[in-house]
């Protein structure tokens, strides 16, 4: 007896790039299909739009966030010209997803012999679901639709999980996306996973839990491959601009003599030692912007390679296929795990030398430093200690704890906190 399985996924669609790119495959905008030869174009006047959207996605997330985009331009108008982002850009430099790609589906045998209008009452269960569920407004649905042109029928729903929550450093209401706010964990979708099934089942739809903590995914192995690809080139293209743009600035660092201009109240630095170091920031940020996706993808990767070995018995032809992406995988992983380790390294270089600029610096030296620390801080690549470490004790410390709400206790304490130990003779530029 063959069993059928309820199949519930949620992908993040990280950058408003991959919107597109996910945009122009869910409304068969591609004039081939090469990579995936199971979609058969002439099937695709069959598929079944359950929330239709007649533009490109990205025009329709523009129509959908609009009031967040008018809330970012207007905040945009009292920054700084230097920390100024347009709207996408602020986006895709985020550590949120822009919009988050539900998939639904089945086993394929529980499809067989199905009717088109069976099969549109399936999908339309499964948007319930999404409503009822999830909690997702309509309002919040980009696009929704099954596709009929591939081997198992299957919903593809974009929704845009765009809210408003309370600023804390601000005290004021923001737009915001934060897909945390439906999915919260790895838990939270197992049970949701849960509530899933149950819906179905409660439909009168004979169909299994999948296995939980299994992630049995329905994309194809060149895609895994393209993906990995893509994402080991990016990341040596990253990994070695930023090495390179550190090596200078150790060199630098080297000849502190002639870096450094050293009087009584001021350390001024060399306009090219400063700005190596602006350069070794920008270039680490870069590197950080590509956690999210490397950890997303190699933890599909994983996964995928999970799912397979679950099913090694039925699909003897694809073992060593899995015995490759493992591989792969393990290799990703260990890259990750190096470059987390020299971002971490990196970082604390950069808090003692923020640190010592906003000690000795002159006054345009003490403003550029505080702005470094500030788009550290709202980029959450330092916390509220951090940021008290580095600036208690200069005459920045009382913007810079105000900015980051640092406790009352801690300004009235702020000569016995020394957590950091950033006075340390390592980084001495007086030497």
């Amino acid at each position: 007896m063959n069993l059928n399985y309820a199949i519930f996924r949620s992908e993040p669609i990280m950058t408003i790039y991959d919107l597109a790119q996910i945009g122009s495959h869910n409304k068969r905008e591609k004039k081939a299909y090469q990579s995936n030869p199971d979609i058969k174009l002439e099937l695709t006047k069959n598929n079944i739009e359950l929330v239709p959207l007649d533009v490109k996605y990205v025009k329709g997330f523009d129509e959908l966030t609009k009031e967040y985009k008018k809330e970012h331009d207007e905040r945009m108008k009292t920054e700084r010209k230097s920390r100024q982002k347009k709207f996408h850009e602020m986006l895709n430099s985020s550590k949120n997803c822009v919009a988050d790609e539900l998939i639904f589906t089945a086993t394929h045998t529980f499809f067989k012999d199905m009717t088109r209008e069976q099969i549109k009452e399936w999908a339309d269960t499964c948007m319930e679901f999404v409503y009822k569920d999830l909690g997702y407004k309509k309002e919040q649905v980009l696009h929704a639709t099954v596709h009929l042109d591939e081997l198992t029928p299957h919903v593809h729903c974009v929704v845009v999980p765009l809210v408003k929550k309370l600023d804390n450093r601000t005290k004021t209401e923001r737009y915001t996306i934060s897909k945390k706010q439906y999915i919260k964990d790895k838990i939270q979708l197992s049970q949701l996973q849960d509530m899933y099934h149950k819906r179905l089942t409660d439909a009168g739809y004979d169909l299994e839990r999948g296995i939980k903590g299994s992630d049995n995914k329905n994309i194809k192995l060149k895609e895994y491959k393209r993906l990995t690809k893509k994402l080991n080139h990016e990341l040596n293209v990253k990994n070695d601009r930023f090495v390179e743009s550190l090596n200078d600035f150790e060199e630098k660092m080297k000849t502190t003599k002639q870096t450094f201009i050293v009087d009584k109240d001021y350390v001024k630095v060399k306009k090219d030692t400063f700005d190596s170091m602006n350069n070794v920031i920008n270039e680490s940020k870069k590197v950080m912007e590509l956690q999210p996706k490397l950890q997303a993808i190699f933890n599909e990767v994983d996964s995928y390679a999970n799912s397979y070995k679950s099913l090694e018995k039925e699909n003897q032809k694809y073992k060593k296929e899995v015995n490759k992406l493992e591989y792969e995988n393990k290799n990703l992983e260990q890259e990750n795990r190096s470059l987390i380790y020299r971002l971490n390294e990196l970082f604390q270089l950069l808090k003692k030398f923020l640190r010592k600029l906003l000690q000795r610096g002159n006054d345009y030296t003490k403003d550029e430093a505080t702005d470094t620390i500030k788009d550290c801080y709202d980029n959450e690549e330092f916390d509220m200690k951090d940021v008290v470490g580095i600036s208690k004790g200069t005459t920045k410390q009382d913007e810079l704890f105000d900015y980051v709400d640092a406790p009352y206790y801690l300004k009235e304490r702020v000569r016995d906190y020394d957590d950091y130990d950033y006075d340390k003779d390592d980084f001495d530029m007086s030497r």
